[in-house]
């Protein structure tokens, strides 16, 4: 049976309170047998953990998302630090620089950012990054860090081919979501085309980003199907084939054993 991986998701969040069971459920119906739930601040991040603890096929990354910089406490990083030593949580994430929204000031994000960075390095563990409109200083600052980088995935690639390479010479994971899908997306879909096999991922992001031919409703795990087939349509592969690598990328890149 093919099994895919949605390597990215928020399930846990209470957008999925009502029906979370029946989007479980149709997960599995589209083979999706594993998937990763990501913390965006430090209650997300403790639920994202519990919630992996107690569901199959489930783990967690946790984190201070660059909306949330701001609001890091002293005692954070050692709470993050201790909650990545629980089995199920498998990264450090999501963290990075978000110059769209500027939700945190870009200084509080770059400050934040470069902590969780550092606390990865100490603890070696991977990293799932959201970058977006930030991906020159995103790259500057991972430049600065090289020799302590412990690589991960670039959640949600949002930038050309041109930029995925760089990320890729610096050992990054690629992870394509819904945008790919789209009908105006050409440099997108051109970097999914040129991202080798063996660094490339599939996610939905989901509650966010629903792929065609489901955009505009509320995503779900279970779409991360949509993102295999195209995938698997620009690269003249099978969608079989595509969910064997990204499966077998996402359990490298998390490390999971099992």
């Amino acid at each position: 049976m093919m099994e895919l991986f949605d390597s990215h998701c928020h399930v846990d969040e209470p957008k999925f309170d009502n029906d979370r069971d029946d989007a479980l459920a149709r997960m599995l119906e589209r083979g999706v047998t594993r998937y990763a739930v990501i913390g965006s601040d430090m209650a997300s991040s403790r639920h994202a953990a519990d919630f992996a603890a107690c569901h199959p096929g489930c783990y967690a990354a946790v984190g201070i998302h660059p909306h949330e910089a701001k609001t890091m406490k002293d005692g954070d990083l050692d709470l993050l630090a201790q909650w990545l030593r629980e089995d199920k949580v498998v990264a450090l994430g999501e963290i990075g620089l978000d110059y769209y929204y500027d939700l945190s000031p870009r200084e509080v994000q770059m400050a934040v950012c470069e902590q969780q960075m550092e606390l990865a390095w100490q603890l070696n563990v991977p990293v799932a990054y959201h970058v977006r409109d930030a991906h020159q200083d995103m790259i500057d600052l991972m430049k600065r860090h090289k020799g302590k980088l412990t690589g991960g995935i670039i959640h949600c690639f949002s930038g050309s081919w041109e930029i995925a390479k760089e990320y890729l010479k610096m050992g990054y994971y690629i992870s394509f979501a819904g945008p790919v899908t789209f009908k105006k997306a050409p440099k997108l879909q051109e970097a999914a085309i040129n991202v080798p096999r063996e660094r490339l991922l599939i996610e939905t992001d989901s509650p966010y980003l629903a792929p065609e031919p489901v955009r505009g409703r509320r995503n779900e795990p279970g779409n991360v199907y949509y993102v295999a087939e195209k995938i698997a349509a620009l690269r003249g592969e099978t969608i079989e084939e595509v969910a064997a690598y990204t499966t077998r990328n996402a359990m490298d890149v998390y490390r999971i054993k099992e």
